[in-house]
């Protein structure tokens, strides 16, 4: 019997469309018969923290390998060798260049566009495509969804957030265009919906109302049982790792839609379905998007931890105090501390998310290794507002593309647009500029 399934083969019942997991058997064949290696896709994301981090914490000591791992980055430890600590980028069109104050709304506007935004509170907003975006016109055609853009805070495109800019450009990472921005998806619950539904059936609402009494695996489920026929026994394990997987996270959401204690920070209404415990929140966005890479519904992603200038408490590590307001600490040793403490935070939440990944076995690897995840904050230190010197990580090793377990220091005001431009590298995507880059950044490759 013919084993050999398709790579877009899909798990279909009532409204839903279950994409597959790399598996051997979608594998090309020899002429002989034998199933011959093959290489997963590269996979590539942004992660985005406000306000800058407690910089004395994040640095390592010395530079070359990563011997050893600072305070807030210690939750990374069990994957030191997957890393690369970069020091010395800098985003320079988040400074004011003649604008004035509104570096929170720069810092985020400009991470991924390395592109000044226009200083404006009205619809005439202008910046520049994103690193992520511009992937997404060249790789995103292969996949279901050409990007897939996350976060746990929500915003709005309209109004003065910062000193003169636009609310548009503190609440979105991603930019299709110059003038328009992509909207991030907070609620989990809509992006299980969008991950595993089929577009535009109108059985789509019987679905959902019986999502309490039936999982999504119940209505795909001969297609399952049909499929798990057709594979040998590592493929069955891993199909079956897979589902229960994506039925955890489905009843995960469902005990959060049932609670009645949904309470939203102070000023931020919070979109039934959304989780109040922030840790949940975040830890349910990075499962969406370990399935989206998993099961190669895009290869390209954004997470927004929370937009720049958020001022939400951290009270389960201890800071009562808001997050922004912490930030200017004015060299005050207790608000340092807490900064750090909040940096360690984001940090856990990191290590959980490559942990899922590294879990994840595909081809000769893990999913972790055909991945370049990017962390990082378009500010340095909160309390200077300094754009240079960033805090910026990267995991994974890019398909082979990356040499990781290192900590490299570039000289002052190297554009972070030159980091960009390796990755995009990686991703079979070349050009000769982005942003305001000046080359490409030397020694990460393997």
């Amino acid at each position: 019997m013919d084993r050999h399934i398709s790579r877009r083969t899909v798990l279909r019942g009532l409204g839903t469309a279950i994409a597959l997991p790399w598996l051997e058997a979608m594998m090309p064949l020899r002429s002989f018969g034998a199933a011959s290696s093959t290489t997963p896709p590269r996979r590539m994301a942004f992660l985005y923290v406000p306000n800058g981090i407690d910089m004395a914490n994040w640095t390592p000591a010395a530079e070359g390998a990563l011997t050893t791992l600072p305070k807030t980055l210690q939750p990374l430890l069990p994957f030191q060798n997957d890393l690369l600590v970069l020091s010395g980028l800098t985003l320079d069109k988040a400074r004011p260049n003649g604008d004035g104050p509104g570096d929170h709304a720069r810092a985020m506007a400009a991470f991924l566009t390395g592109s000044q935004p226009r200083k404006t509170s009205g619809a005439d907003i202008r910046v520049g495509i994103s690193v992520d975006q511009l992937a997404a016109q060249k790789v995103g055609k292969t996949t279901r969804f050409p990007s897939l853009e996350l976060g746990c805070e929500g915003g709005k495109n309209s109004g003065n957030c910062d000193s003169g800019y636009s609310c548009a450009y503190s609440a979105n990472l991603a930019w299709r265009n110059e003038s328009s921005p992509v909207a991030k998806e907070v609620n989990p619950r809509l992006v299980f919906e969008r991950l595993f539904s089929v577009p535009g059936k109108g059985d789509d609402k019987e679905r959902r109302k019986q999502s309490y009494k039936h999982s999504i695996l119940d209505f795909a489920g001969e297609d399952a049982r049909t499929l798990k026929n057709r594979l040998g026994g590592p493929d069955q394990r891993k199909l079956d790792e897979y589902l229960t997987g994506v039925r955890e996270i489905e009843q995960r959401l469902v005990r959060i839609e049932q609670s009645t204690d949904v309470a939203a920070p102070a000023g931020t209404p919070r979109p039934s379905g959304v989780p109040k415990d922030y840790r949940e929140h975040l830890r349910l966005m990075a499962d969406m998007l370990v399935l989206a890479f998993q099961a190669d519904l895009t290869r390209v992603g954004t997470f927004v931890f929370a937009n720049d200038g958020s001022n939400r408490s951290y009270r389960d590590c201890g800071v009562a105090e808001g997050h922004h307001d912490t930030s200017h600490h004015g060299g005050n040793k207790t608000k340092k501390e807490k900064i750090q403490k909040i940096n360690q935070f984001h940090i856990e939440q990191v290590a959980y998310l490559l942990g899922k990944l590294k879990a994840i076995k595909e081809g000769d690897g893990t999913l972790l290794d055909q991945c370049a995840i990017v962390y990082g904050s378009g500010i340095s230190d909160g309390n200077r507002h300094n754009h240079d010197d960033l805090p910026i990580l990267v995991a994974g090793k890019g398909g082979g593309t990356l040499k990781t377990g290192r900590h490299l220091r570039y000289p002052r005001n190297t554009p972070l647009m030159n980091l960009y431009l390796c990755l995009l590298d990686g991703m079979g995507v070349h050009v000769d500029s982005f942003g305001d880059s000046k080359g490409r950044l030397t020694g990460l490759d393997a």
